[in-house]
């Protein structure tokens, strides 16, 4: 929900870049726009070098037009600032906004993306322009959303980033001392005796030797560093609107499980949370799921804005497959079902000409309003219409909650000793699919974030800890609480150092075992060179396994060699060495449970493991029935929402064959306009999706 403005459904639209076309075709769109049922359009993202054609000259004239149209047809504006892409003369006259890559080398002007964080001129400039739209438009009252700069990304490694990096550090750990000890400066001779010692871990330095870190805790820093300077850029345009329109709506897209930026940390300077969706045919739906549940968390469970998504095709992909009929349908309501009160595409009109052109839109090359892509999207938007406010500002009550935190992951992915075989978002995503099958709500929360509304907490790979963690955890789980950790948790504290005392470091009474070793297994797999020299064949881990419930499960990635200190076994290795020693574990503590996972394995260990575990816990799934195994669910996703009066259940049908399920309760059907008796059965299309309202117990939320 946009709060502060009068939305009463949810918003429907997308980019839309008029600037590209003739006064015709501009004439033609605000026919085709309300057609399809369009009443946001996202105007002004790349269009810096039209409004500032030089230094001390800003044009809005053309701006205006487009605007005046879209206003007189009754469409709402997200007003882009136009700072991803600044202009040719700029870059000329001030090259210090030109970045310095990797590998050490100085951009010159072109593509997106290529600004310097840490640039004079564009941290002058950027804040400049968004001040003076912000003046320009600011009795524009349909404007509802300011969308600032676009997809952040990327890393810079010039001088003036150094110099940033130095005063970034001082103001962290204040002086060089603290700074050696952080670091563990000693290893390798590298400590510092002076600031300007201090310079950018790229190519040309800490990574010598290949794609990880040999200094890891300047990189570690390095990273947070560059997500604090581009959020201090947002932060400058976001100022500059608001210092003229202090209740403006500002926000800039994310981009999924996107690595670079720690989007938790942005989240506090967002007003609200909005992202870009791009599934591919390859793309598993609980994939998706977790991306919208991700951004979802970042706002405490607020609704976010699904800012973009293609309604056909993408254009940057080796091979671009069409989303098939329905498909566009389905991907939209599942943003919705996890919380999107927007529903925005990429976008409105295809470019006659660059990189995108090929990338599809509502209005294709042909301008016609017949195509198979514009009859479902209007479809869609008449859909929209009816079901009206009925999810507007609903939240998904969840009693689970997965901890996922961006430093955790730049440290697991970026020092020698941890098994490339672990990624860090995957092993997130290997729980949350398990209680994805079982139609089990989810928040995706940081390390920081109460617990206390939750009864399981699944933290897998919890390598950072921090320092309240301990604590805070114990309480947790004394009080009734569950918790779930797994292999490379408990390894080092906020600056990457090893916890004394071994493995889990201070979780280790928490988890009650000890992990003395840990034996990295090989994928079971043949590797090729491309001249056909093969590598030698690795033994198959298959070999190692581990029994849970009297049945046999492989074990991949790793086997933890452990040793209980008061938790209980709930499965053994039967293979190699360690066979006997634990796989599972779970200790009691006061009136709650934690378990811990020593390996990695498949999802039917997963799912069966989830089940048992939200069944000692007391975890419901969204229908408040007990979780099993959802055979009979297998490819229909069940979402909830609830507004407080109502329950608002999205039935979502990823196969490509007719499902039929029966629903346990009376409520109304939005999409078909028809009502439902508790015990029907649902009919599910192909690639369809059911939203049935629902209406609460009496108190109930």
């Amino acid at each position: 929900m946009i709060e502060g403005k009068k939305i009463n459904k949810i918003l429907y639209g997308g980019d839309y870049n008029p600037e590209q076309w003739d006064e015709a075709t501009r004439d033609e769109d605000m026919v085709l726009l309300p057609k399809a049922g369009v009443d946001i359009v996202t105007v002004n993202v790349f269009s810096w070098a039209r409004i500032q054609p030089s230094e001390n000259v800003y044009d809005f004239s053309d701006l205006d037009s487009i605007v005046k149209r879209i206003t007189e047809k009754g469409i709402n504006i997200c007003m882009g600032t136009s700072t991803a892409a600044y202009p040719a003369w700029m870059a000329k006259k001030y090259p210090d906004i030109l970045r310095v890559d990797f590998e050490g080398r100085r951009k010159k002007y072109g593509a997106r993306h290529n600004a310097c964080p840490c640039s004079p001129t564009y941290r002058k400039y950027a804040p400049k322009l968004a001040g003076k739209l912000a003046e320009h438009f600011k009795d524009q009252d349909n404007i509802v959303v300011w969308h600032i700069n676009n997809e952040y990304g990327g890393m810079c490694y010039c001088e003036n980033c150094e110099k940033s990096f130095r005063d970034w550090l001082r103001k962290k750990y204040g002086t060089l001392e603290n700074l050696n000890s952080a670091w563990n400066s000693a290893f390798w001779s590298h400590t510092f005796y002076e600031w300007d010692e201090i310079v950018a871990p790229n190519e040309l330095s800490e990574y010598q030797m290949g794609r990880r870190s040999q200094f890891p805790g300047i990189s570690l820093d390095y990273m947070r560093f560059n997500s604090d300077m581009m959020l201090q850029n947002y932060m400058d345009e976001r100022d500059a609107i608001k210092r003229i329109i202090p209740d403006a709506v500002c926000t800039t897209n994310m981009m999924n499980l996107f690595k670079g930026l720690d989007y938790r940390k942005w989240a506090k300077e967002v007003d609200i949370a909005s992202w870009d969706n791009y599934p591919q045919g390859f793309t598993e739906p609980h994939y998706d799921s977790f991306a919208h549940e991700l951004i979802r968390g970042l706002k405490d469970g607020k609704p976010f804005m699904l800012m973009e998504q293609s309604p056909s095709v993408t254009n940057w992909l080796p091979i671009n497959s069409l989303k098939r009929p329905g498909e566009m349908r389905r991907y939209s309501y599942e943003a919705v079902a996890h919380g999107a009160d927007t529903l925005m595409f990429f976008q409105m009109r295809q470019s006659p000409a660059s990189s995108e052109m090929y990338h599809g839109a509502l209005i294709d090359h042909s301008g016609r309003d017949d195509t198979r892509v514009f009859k479902e999207c209007a479809a869609l938007g008449e859909e929209l219409k009816r079901i009206g406010n009925a999810t507007l500002g609903g939240v998904a009550p969840a009693e689970c909650a997965i901890i996922f935190d961006w430093p955790t992951w730049w440290a697991i992915e970026d020092i020698g000793g941890i098994t490339d075989r672990v990624r860090y978002p995957d092993e997130m995503i290997s729980y949350y699919r398990a209680l994805y099958g079982g139609n089990v709500p989810v928040d995706i929360i940081g390390p920081e974030s109460d617990l206390s509304k939750y009864k399981l907490v699944i933290a897998p790979t919890y390598y950072m800890v921090h320092e309240s963690d301990k604590e805070r955890f114990e309480e947790y789980v004394r009080e009734g609480g569950c918790m779930l950790f797994t292999f490379y948790s408990g390894y080092v504290d906020e600056n990457a150092h090893i916890l004394k005392g071994g493995y889990p470091g201070t979780l280790r009474e928490l988890i009650g075992a000890r992990i003395e070793e840990s034996d990295q297994l090989y994928e079971d797999m043949e590797h090729f060179y491309c001249e056909g020299i093969r590598l030698p064949e690795h033994p198959a881990n298959t070999s190692n396994s581990f029994v849970y419930k009297k049945k046999s499960y492989p074990a991949y990635k790793l086997c933890d060699v452990m040793y209980n200190e008061g938790a209980e076994a709930l499965a053994v290795f039967d293979e190699d060495f360690y066979r006997g020693r634990p796989a599972v574990t779970r200790n009691r503590l006061g009136n709650g449970y934690v378990y811990y996972i020593a390996t990695s394995s498949t999802g039917e260990f997963y799912s069966q493991l989830i089940d048992d575990i939200c069944g000692e816990c007391g975890v419901k799934n969204v229908f408040g029935d007990r979780v099993t195994a959802a055979d009979t669910w297998d490819g229909v996703e069940i979402a909830l929402r609830s507004t407080g009066s109502r329950r608002v259940f999205y039935i979502i049908n990823h196969e490509d064959m007719e499902k039929q399920t029966v629903f346990p309760f009376d409520g109304d059907e939005l999409t078909e306009g028809k009502t439902i008796s508790a015990g029907d059965t649902l009919r599910l299309a192909p690639k369809g999706v059911n939203i049935v309202s629902v209406q609460n117990p009496l108190g109930s939320s």
